[in-house]
C-alpha cells in the first residue's frame, strides 16, 4: 500500500516512523522543507541564543536505511479524491491512502501591508531572517546621531501568546546582558520593546495564574505591554495601533496569529466555518475516501 503523508511536523513524523516498520507499506513524505525541525524553540534560534542546527534534523538521513520511504520537497498545491493523486510545486504523486498534516501558517488578518513587512515567526527561515534583521538594525542604530536611532531600537511585538511573550523575554534578556557588552551607550538606553495583544490577558490559551505571572516578569524586565490593544496597519515603519499610538519603529515581530492551511481539491463540505478539515472519530476527512488529517488541520 502506497501512503503519502502531506508535511513532517510532529504529527507527520511520528506516523512515518510508525508505517515504515511495516515491510508492506510504501510510505512517502511531502514537506517543503528537507529537515524536520522543533518550533517550540525557533524565538531562540531568532535571538541568536541557539543555531538553528539544534532543533532541526534533515528526513534523508533520518529515514537512510528505510527501504520502504521516499521523501519529496515541494508544496501541496491540489489534491484529485477521484483519481487518487496529488499536484505539489514539483511533481504529481498517486496515492492509495493520503494523510493531511500539513500545519498551519501564520494569519495576517486580511491585512496585506502587514503581510508585506512584517516578520513572521512560522519557520527556521524566519527565525534567522529575524535574527539578522535584529542585529542589522543595532548595526545601523550605532552608526546614527542618537536624535535619530529610535526608529531602528524601538521594536514592536504583535501577540502576546506563547510565541510573543517568549520573544519579548529573551529580547529583554538581551538588551539587559548581552547587548550593553557590544555597543554603545547611547543604543542601549533607546531600546524599548513593545508587547501588543488585543486580548485582556497575555497567553489566553493558558490559565489566568499563567498569564498574570508573565505580564508580572515581562513588566518587570521593563516590556512595555499593551493589552486590549490591536496592530491595525504598519507603512512607512510606522506601527499604527487600534488605541491612536503610532510607534516608529523598522521591527514589526508578527507573532498574532495562526489559520489552518488550505487544501484545494477537498469538496467544501469537508471543511468547517474556521477553515479545519472536518473528520471523524478515526480522523478521515468528511465525504471523501482513503484520505485522512492530523493535527492542528482537523
Amino acid at each position: 500500500m502506497k501512503v503519502v503523508i502531506i508535511g513532517g511536523g510532529f504529527a507527520g513524523m511520528h506516523m512515518a516512523k510508525e508505517l515504515v516498520k511495516q515491510q508492506n507499506m510504501e510510505v512517502h513524505l511531502v514537506d517543503k522543507n528537507n529537515y524536520n525541525f522543533f518550533p517550540p524553540l525557533l524565538y531562540q534560534v531568532s535571538t541568536a541564543f541557539i543555531e538553528s542546527y539544534n532543533i532541526s534534523y534533515p528526513f534523508r538521513k533520518m529515514f537512510q536505511n528505510k527501504k520502504n520511504f521516499t521523501f519529496h520537497m515541494g508544496s501541496l498545491l491540489s489534491v484529485d479524491p477521484d483519481q487518487h493523486y496529488i499536484i505539489t510545486t514539483h511533481e504529481r504523486i498517486d496515492y492509495d491512502q493520503l494523510v493531511l498534516s500539513m500545519g498551519c501558517e501564520t494569519n495576517y488578518f486580511g491585512m496585506d501591508a502587514i503581510e508585506q513587512a512584517a516578520l513572521p515567526m512560522k519557520s527556521i527561515h524566519d527565525a534567522i531572517n529575524l535574527r539578522n534583521h535584529l542585529l542589522l538594525m543595532l548595526e545601523q542604530a550605532s552608526r546614527l546621531p542618537e536624535s535619530d536611532i529610535t526608529p531602528y531600537t524601538q521594536i514592536v511585538i504583535a501577540g502576546g501568546g506563547p510565541t510573543g511573550v517568549e520573544i519579548a523575554g529573551m529580547l529583554a534578556e538581551m538588551q539587559r546582558e548581552i547587548i550593553p557588552k557590544d555597543y554603545a551607550k547611547k543604543v542601549c538606553e533607546h531600546i524599548q520593546i513593545y508587547l501588543v495583544d488585543m486580548e485582556s490577558t497575555l497567553l489566553r490559551t493558558m490559565s489566568e495564574k499563567a498569564g498574570q505571572e508573565a505580564y508580572a516578569v515581562l513588566k518587570k524586565m521593563g516590556i512595555q505591554i499593551k493589552l486590549n490593544t490591536a496592530v491595525k496597519n504598519y507603512e512607512n515603519n510606522r506601527v499604527y495601533l487600534s488605541d491612536g499610538q503610532v510607534i516608529e519603529s523598522h521591527t514589526l515581530i508578527w507573532a498574532s496569529g495562526v489559520k489552518a492551511m488550505q487544501v484545494t481539491g477537498l469538496p467544501q463540505s469537508a471543511f468547517a466555518k474556521n477553515g479545519r478539515i472536518l473528520v471523524n472519530e478515526y480522523n478521515k476527512v468528511l465525504d471523501v475516501e482513503d484520505i485522512y488529517c492530523l493535527g492542528i488541520n482537523a
